[in-house]
């Protein structure tokens, strides 16, 4: 997702839209080129956004509501609500949204409900929108099969529910994985009374993709411009995934999968230091809210290389993706746009002339995405 601007606007889809050429040649924006049609490999996109209209009005009433709480990822709500081409672009599932991968040169999008998702609701509401967005999903995944796959919603305030939910989007609508946009008024899912989600993601095989949304601090981010993708975005996934390491959930729960974006909102690049300072919260009695120690069997780089992947949304740049790919394993790395916030034909040919091998391409652009996600294969 791009950054948002003083004026309330979208600088990922602004620079599209109104400013392309100069959007361009900013700072390390790759240069014009040309998409390769004819690559050996078929790229699948893995962070791609969607919503619906009568989730964005429910938003919309619940924070002009007497009762609205002080949300920040609900505030955020307000301003992609008010960006009408935006919300053009996310709420088609059809012919635009088809028409912009041909364009681009992609083969199938992973969707995913946009931030800030149903767990900003009125509480009580967000499950039942969650199943609702779900359905939709699953229509226009059945409409177009060789084009899109989706992640389920659900409303993690609502443990049970949230857990019936994954089960029915799994098994029944045949959904390929599950969001969450991050935090949900300050909580997370490490802590114990959400444990039960956890459990029901590893128990149905869907991988969890955590996605950025305002940070619960957001004044302290927004105060400095930094409530969008320069800080609060990356900060928060990063406590969350965090915290789920240190939570001992996947010792537990050893085949539950997470997917980070943004080249894993620069985790990786700290592999070495998270290892070397573990103790710092490794076997501390007293922490999510006075819980007994836990202590890791592994070290933390240890989850990076068996329970966590991390896509490219947003950062088509070559030393970035081939570090990652460097400490994390080639087989750990998926390719995404994140349409429409960041779209450009030329970050697409940026992928097309990276200087990988063409197995290691093919990983990145196709292969580990239908791993990860349980994809059909790709011809």
């Amino acid at each position: 997702m791009g950054e948002l601007l003083p004026d309330g606007s979208e600088k990922g889809l602004r620079g599209y839209t109104q400013e392309r050429g100069v959007r361009r040649r900013i700072g390390l924006a790759p240069p014009e080129g040309k998409i390769d049609f004819k690559a050996p490999y078929k790229r699948i996109a893995t962070e791609e956004a969607w919503t619906f209209p009568e989730l964005v009005k429910a938003q919309m009433d619940y924070l002009q509501s007497p009762d609205a709480p002080d949300d920040p990822a609900l505030q955020m709500a307000a301003i992609f609500a008010n960006q009408p081409e935006l919300q053009v672009m996310l709420q088609d599932l059809g012919e635009l949204r088809l028409a912009h991968m041909d364009e681009y040169g992609i083969a199938r999008q992973l969707l995913l409900l946009t931030a800030p998702g149903v767990q900003v609701l009125r509480p009580g509401d967000g499950t039942a929108f969650a199943r609702e967005a779900n359905d939709r999903v699953a229509e226009a995944c059945r409409n177009h099969p060789d084009r899109f796959s989706a992640c389920a919603a659900f409303d993690p305030r609502d443990v049970k529910g949230s857990v019936k939910e994954i089960e029915r989007a799994m098994q029944e609508l045949k959904l390929n994985g599950a969001v969450l946009n991050s935090h949900f008024q300050g909580h997370y899912l490490d802590e114990p009374e959400y444990e039960p989600i956890i459990e029901a993601l590893a128990a149905n095989d869907a991988a969890l993709y955590i996605h950025p949304t305002a940070p619960a601090a957001g004044k302290i981010y927004s105060d400095r411009g930094f409530f969008g993708a320069l800080g609060g975005f990356p900060h928060d996934v990063w406590l969350h995934t965090m915290g789920l390491i240190f939570s001992g959930a996947f010792d537990k729960y050893p085949n539950f999968r997470l997917v980070i974006g943004h080249l894993g909102e620069c985790l990786p690049l700290h592999l070495y230091r998270f290892d070397w300072m573990q103790n710092n919260a490794d076997g501390v009695p007293g922490l999510r809210g006075g819980q007994p120690a836990v202590t890791l069997k592994h070290p933390v780089s240890h989850y990076f290389h068996n329970n966590i992947w991390i896509t490219t949304s947003g950062v088509g740049w070559e030393p970035a993706v081939k570090f990652c790919m460097g400490v994390m394993g080639p087989e750990r790395v998926l390719y995404a746009m994140d349409y429409p916030y960041q779209q450009s034909s030329d970050e697409v040919a940026a992928y097309d002339r990276m200087g990988l091998s063409d197995e290691h391409k093919a990983l990145l652009m196709q292969r580990n995405a239908e791993h990860v996600f349980r994809l059909p294969l790709q011809d």
